[in-house]
């Protein structure tokens, strides 16, 4: 049996107490073999199972306290500027810049995919009040195409053909793979060797890197995600509820 990292100071305390009155500043293993610890850790763990768990449960509301501490701090930077979600990203839609919508997602996310056709249709009618910028998320660990699509549309971005490398990835997702990404590039008249050179770039993966820490700082554990204004939500969205939320910022509720 492995033990995690936060059973550890319970565990200490509890051998402290079971097997020594020495000073609490005198370790517990160092009077146990590493044999005779983990014996003795495994006991204290059959005898007290509610003393472990409350202090793995107080551990993790303690954790959960401080990433919604940290998530409330981003969040309230972002309402009170939402054009910091553009920096060094690709946009599109209103130039205003007034009403920012921030999408966090993976090419090869089938919710993805499905969350692209209403965003595509969205946008087609509300381009001109809102702005869209995307946010790579790649899910790397179910996903094996994810990051290596994401730093080829970043390739694409050095040569201004974000939005069309983009829509093709989802509306093609069947294909993702390295011939496509090239094959894809040709179609575009990228310049091939610039865009080999730059998707598998330094560059390329701490854009990505980026992307995925903001993501994370904001709340977002799976794709697709968004945030509008400062209004987190994710899933697939509805194309009514987005527009009313839209509607509902233009009015200044």
């Amino acid at each position: 049996m492995r033990l995690k990292p936060y059973f550890l100071p319970a565990l200490v305390a509890l051998l402290l107490v079971a097997t020594s009155c020495t000073s609490l500043g005198q370790s517990a293993n160092a009077q146990l073999s590493d044999a005779q610890f983990e014996a003795k850790v495994l006991e204290i763990i059959r005898k007290n199972p509610q003393v472990i768990l409350d202090s793995v449960q107080a551990y993790q509301r303690s954790q959960a306290q401080k990433e919604e501490q940290a998530r409330d701090k981003v969040l309230a930077q972002i309402r009170q500027e939402p054009r910091l979600l553009l920096r060094n990203a690709p946009v599109t839609g209103s130039t205003s810049q007034k009403i920012i919508l921030a999408e966090f997602s993976d090419f090869e996310c089938p919710y993805c995919a499905k969350a692209h056709e209403v965003v595509k249709e969205f946008m087609a009618k509300n381009g001109n009040d809102v702005t869209l910028v995307y946010k790579h998320f790649p899910l790397k660990e179910i996903h094996a195409q994810a990051e290596p699509a994401a730093l080829a549309s970043w390739a694409a971005f050095q040569q201004g053909k974000f939005w069309e490398y983009h829509n093709a990835l989802f509306e093609q997702q069947s294909k993702l793979g390295e011939e496509f990404y090239v094959e894809l590039a040709k179609n575009l008249k990228l310049d091939i060797d610039k865009f080999n050179r730059d998707r598998k770039s330094n560059e390329a993966k701490e854009a990505i890197k980026k992307d995925f820490e903001l993501g994370k700082s904001l709340g977002v554990r799976g794709t697709p995600s968004f945030l509008v204004n400062g209004t987190f939500f994710s899933g697939v969205p509805d194309l009514k509820s987005l527009e009313e939320l839209i509607a509902q910022i233009k009015a200044g509720k």
